[in-house]
């Protein structure tokens, strides 16, 4: 890994601030309403409360205070055109963020998180994960990962319950959403015909996209229905330790993308345990695991030691089974200070 640029880091950080303030005006640009904020925890909030037909008063959560959210608001109340300047302003920020190292999402990916970012499938509760969370943290880290590692898939994880924030919109059809983008998505089969497929792929290509569901209960391979995406997803293990408390940020190409991510230490601690499930004929998945999780943890060891040990705590409070099986991966890897630290903070003992 190589760390990015002061410069460049202080750009990525104004352009997902701005990018948060665009989308949350744009979920309101049409709607009659009050803005107001909520003190939490000694942090400033907005929300936006409307009228809507059939549904009675909704407020709807736009984000932490911030300029940039503060003066697309006071856009919204003087009704001032603001979008196509502020576009151009985020592009010219983008092809800094490219020039300075940042980390790119090709081009096809970056197509279709558009395409569901403008459908609103992150603020439904959908979190990227995979490889191309892996890259939008590096970002949101400091870095550029040097490893060269690409793939054509993309994980959406969502839970299949409803949500706690009300935001608009209120339902994606994400179907419609990657079918309308002219790419020649098709969804998957699955083996037992009668199951809703939980992926969708561009014949010829590699370019997939998958959506998955922290699995409840019993182990079992029966895809969830998720309402508010019109899909349903396959059910993992693990992944309610991965998705809880998402980071908001964005991933960038020619513009600018807003995603959710999980935290950079949960998300390291879930590919060390991911990579020791792995069966034997998908080692070299494993090795990838292992190589980003490791990568993100020496970087958080060195600058945000503290990430690690609340993601820690996360899990041994709510998630015991997972933080054993963490425990077993850690105990697995080769001997070296960050493998023994990371013993010493899941046995629950000081670092040295």
């Amino acid at each position: 890994m190589q760390p990015l640029p002061l410069q460049t880091q202080t750009v990525f950080a104004e352009l997902a601030e701005r990018v948060a303030a665009r989308d949350a005006a744009r979920s309101v640009a049409h709607l009659a309403g009050s803005f107001n904020r909520k003190r939490v925890s000694g942090r400033v909030y907005w929300y936006f409360k409307a009228s809507v037909a059939g549904a009675g008063q909704r407020e709807y959560y736009l984000g932490a205070d911030s300029e940039p959210l503060r003066h697309l608001i006071e856009a919204h109340r003087a009704g001032r055109p603001v979008e196509m300047a502020e576009e151009r302003d985020l592009e010219r920020l983008c092809a800094m963020l490219r020039g300075g190292g940042a980390n790119v999402v090709d081009h096809a990916a970056a197509r279709v998180l558009q395409a569901l970012s403008s459908a609103g499938v992150f603020h439904l509760g959908g979190v990227l994960v995979g490889t191309y969370a892996y890259l939008v943290l590096g970002n949101v880290l400091g870095c550029r990962w040097t490893s060269g590692m690409r793939t054509q898939d993309i994980d959406i994880a969502a839970l299949a319950g409803s949500l706690a924030i009300a935001v608009p919109p209120l339902q994606a059809d994400v179907p419609s959403v990657l079918d309308n983008l002219g790419m020649g998505f098709l969804p998957v089969p699955q083996l037992d015909p009668r199951s809703p497929s939980t992926s969708f792929k561009v014949r010829g290509r590699e370019l997939r996209v998958d959506f998955l569901t922290p699995a409840s209960g019993r182990r079992t391979a029966t895809a969830v229905p998720i309402p508010r995406l019109k899909l349903a997803a396959t059910p993992l293990e693990m992944l309610d330790y991965l998705i809880d408390r998402p980071v908001r940020t964005i991933a960038v190409d020619s513009g600018a993308v807003a995603v959710n991510v999980p935290e950079p230490a949960r998300f390291a601690l879930h590919k060390l345990a991911l990579a020791a499930r792995r069966p034997t004929t998908a080692q070299a998945k494993a090795a990838k695991d292992r190589e980003q999780a490791l990568e993100i943890l020496e970087l958080l060891q060195e600058q945000r030691p503290h990430d690690i040990g609340q993601a820690i705590r996360a899990a041994r409070a709510r998630y015991p089974s997972f933080m054993t099986r963490v425990q077993r991966a850690v105990r697995a890897l080769p001997p070296t200070p960050l493998s023994r630290d990371l013993q010493r903070r899941l046995a629950g003992t000081r670092p040295r």
